[in-house]
Formats: C-alpha cells, structure tokens, sequence
C-alpha cells in the first residue's frame, strides 16, 4: 500500500470510529510516541524526543479534555492525567527514559482498562434468573 493511500485508510478510519474506539486510539498513539521518544533518547536524538515527548503532551491533554466531570471519579482521573503531564514535561526538559518509563506503564494501564471496558460494554445484558 502507498504512503497516500495509507493516509486515506488512517484518516477514513478516525472519521468512521466510535467515542469509545477514538480513546482507544488515543491511548494507543500516546503509548506510541512515549516509546518513539524513549527511542529518541536512547539515539542521543535531542529534537525527536522532544517532538515526541510535545506529542505525548497533546494526547494527554486532549484525554483530560475529554473526561465527563459528571462522575465522581472524573477528578482523579484528571488529576491522574494532570500529574502524567508533569512528568512528561519534566522528561522532556532531562531528556530522561525513567520517567518516561514511569508514564509508559501508566498509559498502558489505561489502554488496558479501556479495553476491557470496552469489551464488557459491548457484551448482551444477561437476562436475570426467571429469565425476564
């Protein structure tokens, strides 16, 4: 597949998701470039760990933009993006891959759970047990 047709399908695909599958992909793109970075950093690629750390950054911002304040746990949740946005910050300005890593493994347990709940979301309602 060409890089233009490639594009397309990627474009195609963001117009065409659900809520729930453009957080997925977001927690996906933010896992992604947490790692180009780390790679950035492990070349010595100043300006690409950067560019991906500035990435990282956006994501995050727009996965705190997105919460639903209406529930009770949305202000830990923000807090929780709020703090991984902190440490990205203070990567980027050390160019360190442990605190990277640390973010990483944060990111991860969100995809993780979102997919799960994804999952049981998508599952049929069980009938109860007289079978109503």
């Amino acid at each position: 597949m060409n890089k233009q047709g490639y594009n397309q399908y990627k474009q195609n695909s963001i117009y065409t998701a659900s809520p729930e599958e453009l957080t997925l992909m977001l927690y996906n793109g933010l896992i992604k470039f947490i790692m180009k970075a780390q790679f950035s950093i492990s070349k010595s690629d100043i300006e690409g760990a950067n560019g991906n750390i500035l990435r990282s950054q956006a994501i995050v911002t727009e996965l705190a933009a997105t919460v639903d304040e209406k529930y009770e746990i949305s202000t830990s949740l923000i807090a929780l993006y709020d703090y991984m946005n902190r440490r990205l910050i203070e990567a980027n300005m050390k160019k360190n891959s442990e605190i990277l890593e640390e973010v990483l493994t944060y990111a991860k347990q969100f995809r993780d759970t979102w997919e799960q709940a994804m999952r049981i979301a998508k599952q049929p309602a069980k009938k109860d047990a007289v079978g109503i």
